[in-house]
């Protein structure tokens, strides 16, 4: 068994963030000493250490919480895993073909702005109609 502290540093995750788990129930309530703190044993790290990876992995918290829910279920059927990981692969998708667009909107203003002293800016003509100059 192993305190609060210890487990952070076990599994990689912050007390604070331990805690929170918690308390929206993505994990179980820890047990409790004699004196009321919070004590863990590997199964926890376990589960600390499959919350942190999938949040490396860029999945939601309701995301881990169906992902926890199905490795912990010895009857899973392996396409719910996989429908939950390609779904979160099409919205990566979109993020990045968002940050792309915007990558090479910015980039093309940039090119267009001559960076000099005169206040014609094509960055900030695109932004709106308020624009300053830029320099």
């Amino acid at each position: 068994m192993m305190n609060i502290g210890q487990a952070a540093t076990a599994s990689g995750v912050s007390a604070k963030m331990i805690r929170y788990y918690e308390s929206i129930h993505l994990i179980k309530a820890s047990a409790r000493s004699g004196a009321g703190y919070r004590t863990y044993v590997d199964g926890d790290l376990d589960a600390l250490r499959f919350i942190k990876r999938s949040r490396t992995l860029g999945f939601s918290l309701e995301q881990i919480r169906d992902l926890l829910s199905l490795q912990q279920n010895a009857e899973r059927a392996s396409a719910d895993v996989k429908r939950i990981a390609l779904a979160h692969v099409a919205e990566l998708d979109a993020r990045i073909a968002e940050l792309t667009a915007m990558r090479d909107t910015l980039s093309r203003l940039a090119r267009q702005c001559h960076g000099d002293a005169s206040p014609d800016c094509p960055i900030l003509q695109d932004l709106g109609p308020a624009a300053t100059p830029c320099h």
